[in-house]
């Protein structure tokens, strides 16, 4: 018995792995085309273990696709493997087109061939399992429910629209083949081994290191904030539990606004690590917002509460002071995925050079 994994170094992935080996000695086999965002750091842990097997490779290479399927014969795929940032979309669009979507394509038509080949029992009980996010929902109004899995679909970036095509391919391939899938979509995820592009550790890295800490625009866009392993809790729940062609929305009932989140991890730094310059929050500037940028996501996450028993073991209070406590513990890891690239993309998106207190 084992588990494809795709994507698997990346933030949620490699957290993901940690946590399946962790519980258990099912291996995993771990696709994953190593990004800029794929970093095998966060699997050091695992080196020397048998039951973790890496392999570098494209979810749009079919042919590699299929040789791990047919030697290693898994029970279930679970695909995390996309490009995940909205600002890196709306300057470069083509490769979310590419990865989320012909990669979610080509990875289905693997898994038909294999799933269609096996015996009859292990047909019944294989899986796969599609990872997606809240933005494919659109944006909230202030007073609006937060998203049910009955949502319907608007995004409004090329990163959210790449994963509404990927959610509706998944619900195809289901519907007209009888692939055997299941659907999650989570909120916004923060905690351990984040890469510092996205808000939370963005701003731990850039205080820490007296850099600015850029808010878009007002600063009051409000999303719901999942601990990444209680996210990990949600998918084996899902894997073990789900019915096969449902969705279930994945959520941290942590509906926050992105300065309050800013303010937040400013005061925990002042405490854990305190500036000699004083407090973190001088930092803080307002930046031009980014186009589309939507104004609030907010996740009903009742279904799986009630079908499968999940909720997220973490509050925000606990999780946000792990998570600045761990960026705290591993300045190696931060200093190693900070390559002389992700400074040039930290200067263009926020127009002003990394090291700069504008």
């Amino acid at each position: 018995m084992a588990i494809l994994v795709t994507g698997g170094a990346g933030f949620i992935g490699g957290n993901f792995v940690l946590d399946w080996l962790a519980g258990g000695d099912e291996p995993v086999v771990n696709l994953d085309k190593l990004t800029y965002a794929g970093n095998l750091e966060t699997l050091s842990s695992l080196e020397g273990d048998a039951r973790h097997r890496f392999v570098q490779g494209d979810i749009c290479d079919a042919a590699l696709v299929a040789r791990l399927l047919a030697e290693h014969r898994p029970r279930a795929i679970v695909h995390f493997a996309a490009e995940s940032h909205v600002d890196r979309s709306i300057h470069g669009p083509g490769e979310f087109m590419r990865t989320n979507v012909e990669g979610t394509f080509s990875l289905l038509e693997a898994a038909r061939a294999h799933w269609s080949a096996l015996p009859a029992d292990a047909r019944a009980t294989f899986r796969f399992l599609h990872v997606s996010t809240d933005e494919v929902y659109g944006s909230l109004g202030p007073d609006d429910a937060p998203f049910s899995e009955a949502h319907p679909y608007e995004p409004n970036s090329p990163y959210s629209a790449s994963k509404a095509a990927s959610d509706h391919l998944v619900r195809a391939w289901h519907h007209t083949y009888g692939l055997p899938v299941l659907t999650t979509n989570c909120s916004n995820n923060y905690g351990p081994y984040h890469f510092p592009e996205k808000l939370i550790p963005l701003m731990i890295v850039n205080a820490l290191a007296g850099r600015a800490l850029p808010v878009y625009g007002d600063g009051r866009n409000v999303r719901d904030w999942l601990y990444v392993r209680d996210h990990c809790a949600a998918i084996r729940c899902v894997l073990a539990q789900g019915r096969t062609g449902e969705t279930y929305n994945v959520g941290g009932w942590n509906e926050i606004a992105n300065i309050d989140i800013v303010h937040i991890v400013c005061r925990l730094l002042d405490r854990l690590q305190p500036s000699a310059d004083g407090p973190y929050e001088r930092l803080i500037r307002f930046v031009a917002d980014r186009p589309g940028h939507d104004r609030r996501y907010a996740i009903d996450a009742r279904k799986i509460e009630r079908e499968l028993g999940w909720r997220p073991a973490e509050s925000f209070e606990s999780g946000i002071e792990k998570t600045v406590q761990w960026y705290l513990a591993n300045p190696g890891w931060v200093a190693n995925v900070q390559s002389g690239a992700y400074r040039e993309w930290v200067g263009m998106q926020y127009g002003q050079p990394s090291g700069a207190v504008a």
